[in-house]
């Protein structure tokens, strides 16, 4: 299993180039070795400037929607740009001396990760100043087959989710770049470096890297197995886990007793999941320092596991269980000040809607395979393995 990062280093593409970093602490090899280390060292290339994701370069801003600042490696002696601050897209004056933009990012699979827009900005910006830019591709850490969930519809683009994709899309980093640039028509510069040994049936656990937080609320793969359906739970005011060490795994709400929930989740017979009941308190974020009842999610078979319709079963069960403490989560979220976070988030009003007219989650879910379809005919074209 070679990264795509590794074989651009161990090219040609490098020599003479001054050269900007998109990257994080998960920006690493098969050895631990981290990128920015390893461009440092690099005896025919020079790292001129780092740009840092949401939850910053070093992912040391725990919670999510608070900006990052700029700063200046002490160790590297170059700056560092926050991607996530009063810009989004590396501007004119940060790319001035810069002739070649790398991005090394770990997605996680999910339409809503800020990461695959900040890559899609920084396309945008690289396009603007005429910057040529190489995207080094990673593993789809859910696997490249299964694609699931609502389709974002235009008017409901926001920072969670730019462009028309489903919310499982099984694409990697690398893919996205090509069919944003060329689907969507950004236009940039770019060539995606493609990885070697990685199959699309292949789970992170199955490439035998090292599995570094992406970011501070995904702590193991098993959050983000899950991720692509709790995601929603950030819509609402129901706890997704942030303040625990479960975060996306662990769901809950005061009022809710654990048990009858669980029992309840567990008799609709999802594929592949069960439901333990679980009382916790979250640290920080919502309900923090109050008893949550609720449960854990525990997928029992990855194949047949459906993250997206347990996301909305679930909701449609904490909305049912607590009628008049369930609540629609209200902006502003992720920059957006108008739209409900959790239409932002589904990628349109339908699933809210839906639910809201009592709607079986069972039906919600063949409400988008139709429009799920085309996408998949348009992503054939950008697939590399």
């Amino acid at each position: 299993m070679r990264l795509g990062s590794e074989r651009l280093l161990d090219s040609p593409v490098l020599d003479g180039r001054r050269v900007g970093l998109v990257c994080n602490p998960a920006s690493v090899d098969g050895q631990l070795r981290h990128i920015a280390d390893r461009l440092t060292a690099h005896p025919r290339a020079r790292l001129g400037a780092i740009f840092g994701p949401q939850h910053g370069f070093r992912s040391d801003v725990q919670e999510n929607m608070i900006e990052t600042g700029h700063g200046e490696d002490d160790v590297r002696r170059v700056p560092i740009y926050s991607l996530y601050s009063e810009t989004r897209q590396p501007t004119a004056a940060m790319l001035g001396d810069i002739d070649l933009l790398v991005i090394d990012l770990q997605d996680v699979g999910t339409r809503i990760y800020t990461y695959i827009y900040t890559m899609a900005n920084c396309l945008i910006a690289a396009r603007s100043q005429g910057v040529k830019v190489v995207v080094c591709d990673r593993p789809n850490p859910i696997g490249g087959l299964a694609v699931e969930g609502p389709m974002l519809l235009r008017a409901f683009e926001s920072f969670v989710g730019q462009f028309p994709i489903p919310m499982r899309h099984a694409m990697t980093i690398g893919e996205l770049a090509r069919l944003f640039n060329e689907e969507f028509g950004i236009g940039a510069d770019v060539d995606v470096i493609a990885m070697e040994g990685w199959r699309r049936d292949m789970y992170h656990d199955a490439t035998r890297l090292p599995w570094v937080l992406p970011s501070p609320n995904m702590p193991t793969l098993d959050t983000a197995i899950v991720y692509p359906g709790t995601v929603l739970f950030e819509g609402t005011n129901l706890s997704e886990g942030r303040g625990t060490t479960r975060p996306f795994e662990l769901v809950g709400a005061p009022r809710i007793v654990a048990e009858r929930f669980a029992d309840a989740m567990n008799r609709l017979e999802l594929p592949g999941v069960h439901f333990r009941p679980a009382v916790f308190e979250p640290t920080f974020h919502k309900h923090a320092h109050q008893c949550c009842g609720g449960c854990q999610i525990h997928v029992l078979d990855r194949e047949r596991f459906r993250p997206v319709a347990t996301g909305v079963a679930l909701l449609t069960a904490f909305r049912a269980s607590d009628p008049e403490g369930f609540a629609w989560r209200a902006p502003p979220y992720e920059y957006e000040r108008e739209k409900l976070p959790i239409d932002i988030l589904a990628g349109s009003s339908d699933v809210r809607e839906q639910i809201e007219r009592g709607t079986p989650a069972i039906e919600i879910a063949r409400s988008w395979e139709a429009g799920v379809q085309p996408f998949l005919k348009i992503r054939e074209q950008f697939l590399m393995y």
